[in-house]
C-alpha cells in the first residue's frame, strides 16, 4: 500500500440518491484503502451554487475536477473526493471533499442536508464554510445545520456515559474533536471596516459572531448559531474573496487562465490555500489517534452504516469500531512479520537453543513494534495479550519442530558411525576373548566422533543417552561373553557400564536444564523489551490525548476571555464550569506508573505463565518417554 495517492480527477465518496439514501461508494472507499500514510482531511461545505468546488480545485492545484456548472442546478451529489499529495507533508496525502451544496431548492430536504453537514464535520481535520456576499445575520441563520450538530453527534455511547454526561456539558466537549473552521466569504466588496474603522478578516468573522446581551426568543435565537461556532470549534479563521472575474466571465471561470481573473482574487486564493496547506493538522481520532486513508475510508462507512440504520453517529463506538477492525488486523500483520522473521532459522534447523531463542527474540521485538505502529485503543491490553499468545504458540511448536529435526538428524547420525561396529558385531569380532576390551575401545571412538559432529541440535545428549541405554544389553553380553575376564572383572566393568550410563544421563538432564534456563532468561528479556515498548505506547497516546484537551482548554479560555471583555458575565461563568470539566478530564488521563501497571502487569504475567506451561509440557513429555522405554 502506497502512503500517498494522487487520483487524476475527483470521484464519489458518499452518494445521496433522489430517496435521500447515503451510501459508501465501493470506488472511492478502495482508493482510501490503498493509503496507509496519514491523511489531511479538508471539506467544504456551503449553500449550493456558491462556488464552493472552484476553491476545491485549487487546493488539488488544479483548475478543473469537481464539478463548477454555470447555472443555478447543483452539480455536486452526496460527497466527492480527491486525494493528493501533501504540498508540504511528505508522507501525507490530502483529502479534499466537495459536499453537495445545501439549501438546494429542488431537492428541498433540510434533514438531508442536515447529514451530509454532518459527514463533513466528522470526518473534516479542516471545515471550509463557503458563503457568497457579507457575513450578516442572514448568513449566519443559514448555518442553522451547526445548532442541529448537537442532536446528530453523540460523543460517548449511552451506555458508557454517566449520569453526569448531561447533553449540554457532552456539547461542550465538541470542541476537543471537531475540525477547524474556515469561513470563506464569495464575492465580497465592501471595504473591511468596523464602526468606521479598518479591520482584518478575522476581525470582521469575530464581529459577526458577537452575541446580543439580553434574554427573550429572539435574543436566544439570534445567539444561538453564534455560541455554537464559538464553542464547537477550536479555532476560526476568514477569507474574504472579491469577485474572480467580470460577470459575462463568470459563466466559464474553468476555462479561464490566470491572467484573466481579478488580481485580489488570486492573492485571496494564494492566502487562503497556503493557510490550509500550513494550518491543517492529520485528522485524528478522539484520543489523538492519527488517521490513515484506510481509516478514513472505514469511519465514513461507519458513519454512513449509523446515519442509514436510523440512529446518531457515536464518536465513542466509532473509535471502538475502527479499533477492534485495525487491532485484529494489527495482531496478524505483526505474526506475520515474526513468522517471516523465523523462517530465517527454520531453513537451518536443527539449530542450538541459543541460536533460536536470539532470533525469536528479534522476531518477537519487530512483530511487537509493527503492532504498537498500528494498534490503538487497546486499553486492555486484548489485542497485545492475543498477539503474544499466537506468538508463542508459534514458537512452542518451532521447539518442538527444532527438537524432532535434532533427533532425526542424530540418530541417524549414530546410526551412521556405528555401522561399522554393528557389522563387526555381526561377524563375530567381539566374540573372542579380549572382544570386551575392543568393543569399549570402538565404542568410545565413535561416541567422541560423535561429539565432535557439529549442528547437532538440542537432542544430541537426550538422543545419545537414548542409543547407549538401548545398547546397554549388547555390551553386557559382549562382557559377561568375555572369557579372558574374571568374574571379579566383569563386576568391576558392569558397575562402570552403570556409571558411565548415569553420568550420561545427568549430562542430558544438565543439557535441558541449561535449554530451560537460557528459554527463561530469554523470555524476561523478551518481556522486557515488550513493557518497554508498551510504555512508549502508553505515554505517546496519554501525550495526543493531552494535547487534545489543551487545544479544548485554549479554545474555552479564549472564549471565557472574550466573553468576560464583553461583559457577558453570566455566560462566562457557565463557561467555567465547562473548563472546570475539561480539566478534570485532563487530571484523569495525567500519566500515572498505577494506571501503567494495571495496563501491563496482566499482559506480563499472561506470558510469564505461558512459557511456563511450555517448559511444564516439555518435562512431563520427556518422563513419560522415559517412563515408557522402562
Amino acid at each position: 500500500m502506497a502512503s500517498s495517492i494522487c487520483m487524476p480527477a475527483p470521484v464519489c465518496l458518499i452518494e445521496n440518491d433522489d430517496s435521500g439514501t447515503l451510501s459508501v461508494r465501493k470506488e472511492g472507499k478502495d482508493i482510501l484503502d490503498m493509503i496507509n500514510g496519514p491523511v489531511v482531511v479538508v471539506s467544504v461545505v456551503g449553500l449550493y451554487r456558491t462556488g464552493k468546488s472552484y476553491i476545491m480545485n485549487r487546493l488539488a492545484g488544479q483548475q478543473t475536477g469537481f464539478a463548477l456548472g454555470n447555472t443555478v442546478e447543483s452539480k455536486t451529489k452526496g460527497i466527492w473526493m480527491w486525494c493528493v499529495p501533501h504540498p508540504s507533508m511528505p508522507g501525507h496525502t490530502l483529502v479534499l471533499l466537495d459536499t453537495e451544496g445545501l439549501g438546494d431548492v429542488k431537492k428541498g430536504d433540510s434533514k438531508n442536508d442536515g447529514w451530509i453537514f454532518c459527514l463533513a464535520v466528522l470526518l473534516s481535520s479542516t471545515l471550509v464554510y463557503n458563503s457568497r456576499g457579507t457575513i450578516d445575520n442572514v448568513a449566519v441563520e443559514q448555518l442553522h445545520y451547526i445548532v442541529e450538530l448537537a442532536e446528530q453527534i453523540k460523543i460517548k455511547s449511552p451506555s458508557s456515559a454517566s449520569e453526569e454526561d448531561e447533553e449540554g456539558e457532552e456539547n461542550s466537549k465538541f470542541v476537543c474533536f471537531f475540525p477547524l473552521f474556515v469561513w470563506a466569504v464569495r464575492d465580497f466588496t465592501l471595504d473591511l471596516e468596523i464602526n468606521g474603522q479598518k479591520a482584518t478578516e478575522d476581525e470582521y468573522l469575530n464581529f459577526a459572531l458577537e452575541l446580543k446581551k439580553g434574554v427573550g426568543r429572539k435574543i436566544s435565537d439570534f445567539n444561538m448559531p453564534r455560541e455554537c461556532i464559538r464553542s464547537y470549534f477550536p479555532s476560526r479563521k476568514c477569507f474574504m474573496f472579491p469577485p474572480p472575474a467580470s460577470p459575462e466571465n463568470m459563466r466559464c471561470l474553468e476555462s479561464l487562465q490566470e491572467q484573466d481573473l481579478v488580481a485580489g482574487f488570486l492573492e485571496a486564493t494564494r492566502r487562503f490555500c497556503e493557510y490550509i496547506f500550513v494550518k491543517s493538522a492529520v485528522k485524528t481520532l478522539k484520543g489523538g489517534h492519527r488517521v490513515t486513508g484506510k481509516l478514513l475510508g472505514q469511519l465514513a462507512q461507519i458513519y454512513v452504516d449509523t446515519i442509514s440504520s436510523g440512529q446518531v453517529p457515536c464518536l465513542e463506538n466509532a473509535v471502538l469500531a475502527l479499533a477492534n477492525q485495525e487491532n485484529q488486523a494489527a495482531v496478524q500483520e505483526a505474526l506475520q512479520v515474526y513468522k517471516s522473521g523465523m523462517e530465517e532459522i527454520t531453513s537451518k534447523f536443527p539449530v542450538s537453543m541459543d541460536n533460536i531463542t536470539r532470533v525469536h527474540q528479534k522476531c518477537s521485538s519487530r512483530a511487537t513494534s509493527e503492532f504498537m505502529k498500528r494498534s490503538f485503543n487497546d486499553i486492555k491490553g486484548e489485542y497485545n495479550t492475543k498477539l503474544k499468545e499466537e506468538i508463542d504458540i508459534y514458537y512452542a511448536a518451532l521447539l518442538n519442530q527444532n527438537e524432532t529435526a535434532s533427533e532425526e538428524k542424530c540418530k541417524e547420525l549414530l546410526k551412521n558411525l556405528f555401522s561399522e561396529m554393528s557389522e563387526r558385531l555381526q561377524n563375530g569380532a567381539y566374540s573372542q576373548p579380549g572382544g570386551y576390551e575392543v568393543y569399549c575401545r570402538d565404542r568410545d571412538d565413535t561416541i567422541a566422533q560423535y561429539r565432535r559432529e557439529p549442528n547437532k541440535g538440542v537432542g544430541a545428549e537426550a538422543v545419545l543417552n537414548e542409543f547407549l541405554t538401548q545398547r546397554g544389553s549388547e555390551a553386557n553380553t559382549i562382557l559377561h561373553a568375555d572369557k579372558k575376564l574374571t568374574e571379579n572383572d566383569k563386576k568391576i566393568q558392569e558397575e562402570k557400564e552403570n556409571a558411565a550410563l548415569l553420568k550420561q544421563k545427568c549430562k542430558e538432564e544438565e543439557e535441558r536444564r541449561i535449554e530451560s534456563e537460557r528459554m527463561r532468561q530469554a523470555e524476561q528479556e523478551r518481556q522486557e523489551d515488550r513493557i518497554k515498548q508498551m510504555e512508549e505506547k502508553f505515554n505517546k497516546e496519554i501525550k495526543q490525548q493531552q494535547e487534545e484537551m489543551d487545544r479544548a482548554l485554549e479554545s474555552k479560555l479564549r472564549e471565557h476571555e472574550e466573553l468576560l471583555k464583553k461583559g457577558f458575565k453570566g455566560k462566562a461563568e457557565l463557561l467555567e464550569e465547562e473548563i472546570k470539566s475539561l480539566k478534570k478530564e485532563k487530571e484523569k488521563i495525567s500519566p500515572s506508573g498505577n494506571v501503567f501497571k494495571e495496563y501491563v502487569m496482566p499482559l506480563v504475567s499472561t506470558g510469564v505463565d505461558l512459557i511456563k506451561n511450555i517448559l511444564l509440557q516439555k518435562t512431563i513429555q520427556n518422563g513419560l518417554t522415559a517412563f515408557f522405554k522402562r
